[in-house]
């Protein structure tokens, strides 16, 4: 087993040949599963993975995710807020895809680090002004990527790839559609 950056570097390239083969292999479904708590207290579990047509159910309830606003917001600070979840999504997700991108160029990274901020305006959410959106308004990522044998140049390229192959930055850069339905 070849391993950069903890990555198994020849079952990243036995998956890419397996799902070029076959795209529906590449095919993933998350759920997670929630119940309201009262006030914006939200406590969920993650619910079954679906990869390739085949449905895990190992994963039902296998971890808890609860989430409040901080008191500021009109929660009760009880929990992480969603706004912060989403920044942790978008974080985890450039671990993931900057960890196994530079194992597949080769590159070994000593570390990094990364540090998000998002702006909101509250006058979308509050239904004050029409013309202000009740999402993020913008959403920065710092990284302070440490590759000592790695030219500068190099790693503007890897970050580069990062943004463009990010499955969360994607989703959040581009419309997704979201259905919601009522039981």
């Amino acid at each position: 087993m070849s391993l950069i950056n903890d990555i198994d570097v020849q079952a990243l390239k036995e998956t890419t040949t397996a799902v070029e083969a076959d795209p529906r292999l590449g095919e993933a479904t998350f759920s997670v599963n929630g119940a309201w708590q009262g006030g914006c207290r939200l406590t969920a579990q993650t619910g079954a993975l679906t990869t390739g047509g085949e449905r895990d159910e190992t994963r039902v309830a296998k971890y808890t995710i609860s989430s409040d606003e901080p008191v500021a917001l009109l929660g009760t600070d009880t929990a992480v807020s969603p706004a912060e979840y989403l920044l942790q999504a978008l974080a985890g997700c450039y671990t993931v895809t900057l960890a196994a991108l530079a194992a597949a160029q080769g590159i070994e990274l000593k570390g990094f680090r990364l540090a998000l901020e998002a702006d909101i305006d509250l006058r979308g959410f509050l239904g004050i002004d029409p013309t202000v959106r009740p999402g993020l308004q913008q959403i920065r990522v710092h990284l302070d990527v440490d590759a000592p044998d790695t030219p500068r140049e190099q790693i503007e390229e890897l970050v580069a790839l990062v943004e463009k192959r990010s499955p969360i930055r994607d989703t959040l850069v581009n419309p997704v559609d979201v259905a919601t339905t009522l039981a």
